[in-house]
């Protein structure tokens, strides 16, 4: 594995010797995965696109006072899984905003009206109406999480995801992208890691790249992933994504990561993060999405045949059949996988609840991928 003085002298690397190290985090990966990339087939779930975190290069997030600003409700939300079922879906992403009602009286009130006193309640239940009404399976990205929040919400879903996105403590300070955002303080972040890990929940993670975090607190990034992964063996996928421009953001103007970024940036992580992490990119935020494959990732992500991607909405999904192709043509093969990697399906694991597992079993083949593909 990469040194974390050897991460820091690849800052900038580029030309010859960034091919360099791609060809190296490629046949890591080859190493560990063999010539197959998977993608989840799923349905983006936007829960609510109300946050008491203010980043800014959030275009998702809407105050409260907005006419946009919405909870899902759950005749909505049953409606749109369904219909992902119909299209060949077998993940349910939840993605919301983090605790509204704790900084806005709206909010608080909008939940109040359905019945519940949090969000994390109300996802507990939006996973449960799936799980009753479908043969799908939740994953919640639901940004930090409490103890108790995660024993809530482990028997209702099948794995959860929050991204680290930095550990750069830089990025509170006024005028940076995390300032006045309470739930992206590292530390909030990476006690959410680490809980998640003590209570063996599958998990995703990542970084953001590009917000105005250096090169050294990237790396440290990584490390502190890799870190909490040894400890509890949990962290099944690490994204690397990169930072996207919008006209309606505070940092409209703030540069983009380029490939070579993303380059350089995927293929350290590939060689610092345990072989046994998958590692993505989004290929709907790069037109050369191809290049990630030489730079050692595994794993597209999530793609959805019938949602958008809400956080980049800008950016459309590429069909399965051009990505299938794309993958082709550098020499592997594309796999649906579950939104549980198979080595977290084991009966004798108690990584995901006895009754997610079963229906895990159901929609999956002996390898744990996918039992029925789809394009």
């Amino acid at each position: 594995m990469m040194s974390k003085e050897e991460a820091l002298g690849l800052e900038g690397v580029s030309g010859d010797a960034l091919q360099s190290l791609c060809r190296r985090a490629a046949d890591c990966r080859d190493q560990r995965w063999g010539k197959v990339l998977t993608y989840s087939r799923k349905i983006f779930i936007p829960l609510t696109n109300m946050c008491r975190d203010t980043c800014k290069y959030c275009t998702f997030v809407k105050h409260p006072d907005s006419p946009e600003a919405n909870i899902m409700k759950p005749e909505a939300v049953l409606e749109q899984v369904r219909k992902g079922e119909a299209m060949g879906c077998k993940e349910v992403l939840f993605s919301l905003g983090e605790k509204p009602e704790m900084r806005y009286p709206k909010a608080k009130d909008a939940l109040a009206a359905l019945g519940f006193e949090s969000m994390i309640e109300y996802v507990y239940a939006m996973c449960e109406l799936v799980i009753r009404e479908t043969g799908m399976l939740p994953h919640v990205n639901a940004g930090t999480l409490s103890e108790r929040d995660i024993e809530l919400l482990k028997p209702v879903s099948a794995s959860m995801g929050m991204m680290l996105e930095t550990v750069s403590k830089r990025l509170l300070r006024e005028g940076m992208a995390h300032h006045e955002c309470p739930d992206k303080h590292p530390i909030q972040r990476l006690r959410t890691l680490e809980r998640t890990g003590e209570l063996e929940v599958p998990f995703t993670t990542g970084l953001l790249i590009g917000i105005g975090e250096t090169w050294a607190e990237r790396v440290e990034s990584l490390l502190a992933i890799e870190e909490v992964h040894r400890r509890h063996g949990h962290i099944q996928e690490v994204i690397i994504q990169n930072f996207q421009a919008k006209p309606d953001i505070e940092m409209a103007n703030h540069p983009e990561p380029d490939l070579d970024d993303m380059l350089r940036t995927l293929a350290v992580a590939r060689l610092m993060l345990s072989a046994d992490i998958s590692l993505q990119a989004p290929p709907n935020l790069e037109a050369r999405y191809g290049h990630y494959i030489n730079a050692g990732i595994n794993d597209w992500g999530g793609i959805s045949p019938l949602t958008i991607d809400y956080i980049n909405p800008g950016h459309a999904w590429p069909q399965i059949a051009d990505l299938r192709r794309v993958t082709a043509e550098l020499g592997y093969r594309l796999d649906e996988r579950l939104t549980v990697y198979p080595r977290y399906q084991q009966p004798e694991d108690t990584f995901v609840h006895p009754n997610i597992l079963a229906r895990v079993q159901r929609l999956s083949r002996k390898d744990g991928l996918a039992l029925v593909q789809c394009d």
